[in-house]
């Protein structure tokens, strides 16, 4: 099959930084995401290699992750050295850190590793030039919940206090204290190189609540902790963010929990809609699979707190069930959680 245009003048660029013939261009496919980016990974004749990004400009702004990787990078902090970015074509070529994330390697071990790596983070990464995770980027994104999940997916209206409980979210997100936020700080971006952790897909990096990044992290994709061992977790968490000054000295344990919960039903009910958009408007079917583990982490994050007991009786009683007529509609095979 020859290659996409793409391909194509990607193999050019690649050759003529490293003065190689493009048919000489030992360039093969390493991974794709959820987004429009391609990755890459170029051998040079010496042996060695290095990871080509493909972002086409028209879809993806590649601008905030070259600026964010020189800061994060300046501060410390284990992200891919950039060797070269064209942003007009939308190519950038990046040290390899291999082939492991951190989700081959997942135990509570690693768990430990990369909350320590997130403390480091939040105490290191500068707020400078990053976009604020303002009111309206939240209620945008648990707008993806009604309009994609409920209104296109399920066929379901939203429950009766949607707007109370949508704003109730917004707020306790705002009232936290503020840090950088990855947005995506789940264990396939991280990546284990050379015994150590590194960052990776921090281009939607913003200015946001301190509990987002560790809520992805325990409430990601990849395991549903019991409600102790998460509790555990979190206070562990609370207890050196108040140490080193994360937190302020009067933020109980209730307080950090409901703040905690709250932040992750929010990603939850984001989820849920992304999903279901990857699925409906990209043709991105493999994404189905996943809606029933964030629906269990939507049920456990809203459990234990009596003020969020009325939209947690509906999912129960009408978005479960309607769930799961759409997935057996579309014959989707779904794993216990």
């Amino acid at each position: 099959m020859p290659p996409t245009p793409r391909l194509a003048a990607l193999t050019q660029w690649s050759a003529a930084r490293h003065g190689l013939a493009a048919g000489s261009v030992d360039l093969r496919l390493a991974a794709g995401d959820a987004s429009f980016r391609r990755y890459y990974r170029l051998t040079l004749p010496h042996g060695d290699t290095r990871i080509l990004m493909d972002a086409p400009p028209e879809q993806e702004d590649s601008a905030p992750f070259v600026r964010i990787a020189e800061q994060w990078q300046r501060a410390g902090l284990p992200v891919p050295v950039i060797h070269a970015a064209d942003l007009e074509q939308g190519f950038l070529e990046l040290e390899d850190l291999g082939d492991t994330p951190l989700s081959e390697r997942l135990s509570d071990a690693a768990y430990d590793a990369a909350e320590a790596l997130l403390d480091q983070l939040q105490s290191d990464a500068p707020l400078d030039d990053l976009p604020a995770y303002d009111a309206a980027l939240l209620g945008r994104e648990l707008d993806l919940f009604p309009d994609w999940c409920l209104a296109r997916m399920v066929d379901l209206a939203p429950p009766p206090r949607w707007a109370t409980w949508r704003q109730r979210l917004i707020d306790m997100a705002l009232a936290q204290t503020r840090v950088a936020v990855h947005r995506d700080f789940d264990a396939m971006n991280l990546m284990l190189h050379r015994d150590q952790l590194y960052v990776i897909d921090f281009q939607d990096a913003v200015a946001g609540p301190l509990s987002y990044d560790l809520i992805s992290l325990l409430r990601g994709r990849y395991r549903r902790f019991d409600l102790a061992d998460f509790g555990r977790r979190c206070e562990a968490f609370r207890q050196r963010a108040v140490a080193d000054g994360r937190l302020p000295a009067d933020t109980g344990t209730e307080a950090f929990r409901l703040q905690v919960d709250a932040m992750a039903a929010q990603r939850s009910l984001k989820v849920l809609g992304i999903f279901c958009r990857l699925t409906l408007r990209d043709g991105k079917r493999g994404y189905l699979a996943r809606l029933p583990h964030f629906l269990a982490h939507l049920e456990d994050s809203l459990a234990p707190h009596a003020e969020f007991a009325g939209l947690g009786d509906w999912l129960q009683a009408q978005f479960a069930p309607a769930l799961s007529r759409a997935l057996q509609a579309r014959d989707v095979e779904v794993t216990a959680p």
